[in-house]
């Protein structure tokens, strides 16, 4: 952001004087770094999604000069289907962040407090001083093994939300847990955001019908590769739904563009494919743990595309310069309990390797 003097900034509402907005992973336009820093998937999307966007232009003249579909109906049926829920239940946004941040409007606007753990996925505290509900806003801490503890979640609130498995942790929680939070709290809605579910975490869509205080969240960003796209989706009972459309059609009602939508259908339709692309990133996974903490670093039990690691007797602050001088980006968070990790993304098991070398032999050395 430049330099904004106080006289400059008397134009702005008194709320966005007082917002500390999310900061982004960086987003490096330096040619041949080695990019493990945002959580991208290192391998590209179905070519079936390269072919449907491009026929999107070649197949219709009218492909930009018209509006996309304000339901993205299409997109909807191929979610549906593959999540093997009714097309009522699904609601889709551009990218999961917006979809947050509608989840945020529709449900936990309010005066009881909103739960979510002090270590997670940092636009909480945000859409929460976005929203103005900060001053309602109970932060729950992890555990000393960087956990969720179920128990601390039964208590008076207004809404749950819980990033599962967590980021920047990596730790999942099971669905007899996320259970245990749903019947402590049958009168809050409680948000289950698994933007990196299919890693290895078992999803609780399939808890959906059975709850009626539960949304799911997820984006196709991570496991889907479409994160230059941005589609994100929540699944929900009918109800829930409803108060989701009414805050987009509120806020814009034509969230995903024809090119979006066209790759997001192609994706879901091409199963197979997905489903090899995320065991690829599970097997570079767990090649990855194994050589780190064959040089001593301490991981924590991983079911995302990305690992939290600290290594002992290190400054993970100094560990992070270090690796970006050898030309690779890994995200450091200086932050209270975890300002001794690094957030690593799983890339290419040649990807991996080039980390791992770097640091054996030219850091650690």
């Amino acid at each position: 952001m430049p330099n904004i003097t106080p006289e400059q900034m008397r134009f702005w509402s008194p709320d966005v004087r007082e917002l500390e907005p999310y900061v982004p992973g960086e987003q490096p336009k330096i040619q041949n770094l080695l990019k493990l820093n945002t959580n991208e998937n290192p391998y590209p999307p179905s070519p079936k999604v390269v072919a449907a966007v491009q026929a999107v232009l070649e197949n219709s003249a009218d492909a930009l000069r018209l509006y996309p579909d304000p339901d993205a109906t299409a997109l909807k049926q191929a979610i549906a289907k593959q999540q093997h829920v009714p097309v009522e239940q699904v609601f889709v946004g551009n990218g999961s962040d917006e979809v947050l941040a509608h989840i945020f409007k529709a449900f936990f606007v309010q005066d009881k407090p909103i739960l979510y753990p002090d270590i997670t996925y940092s636009f909480y505290p945000v859409y929460s001083q976005f929203f103005g509900i900060s001053a309602q806003s109970k932060i729950i801490p992890l555990n000393d093994d960087f956990e969720i503890v179920v128990d601390d979640y039964k208590q008076p609130n207004g809404g749950i939300i819980i990033t599962n498995p967590n980021a920047p942790t990596s730790i999942a929680l099971g669905l007899s847990a996320i259970e245990e939070v749903l019947q402590a709290n049958p009168d809050s809605v409680v948000v289950i955001d698994e933007a990196y579910v299919d890693f290895g975490t078992e999803s609780a869509v399939k808890l959906v019908d059975k709850y009626d205080n539960l949304v799911v969240c997820q984006t196709t960003s991570k496991s889907r590769s479409l994160a230059g796209l941005r589609v994100g989706f929540a699944i929900a009972q009918p109800h829930l739904i409803a108060a989701l459309e009414a805050v987009k059609n509120s806020f814009n009602s034509f969230p995903i563009d024809r090119f979006a939508i066209a790759a997001g259908v192609a994706s879901f339709e091409d199963q197979d494919y997905f489903e090899a692309q995320c065991q690829k990133v599970i097997k570079c996974r767990d090649t990855l743990i194994y050589d780190l903490e064959a040089l001593g670093f301490k991981v924590l039990p991983s079911k995302a595309n990305f690992v939290f690691a600290t290594l002992p007797n290190h400054d993970a602050g100094e560990l992070m310069k270090a690796l970006r001088e050898k030309g690779i980006i890994v995200r450091y968070f200086n932050k209270p309990r975890i300002n001794q990790f690094l957030r690593i993304t799983v890339g290419t098991d040649e990807q991996n390797q080039r980390l791992v070398d770097t640091l054996r032999n030219d850091i650690l050395k």
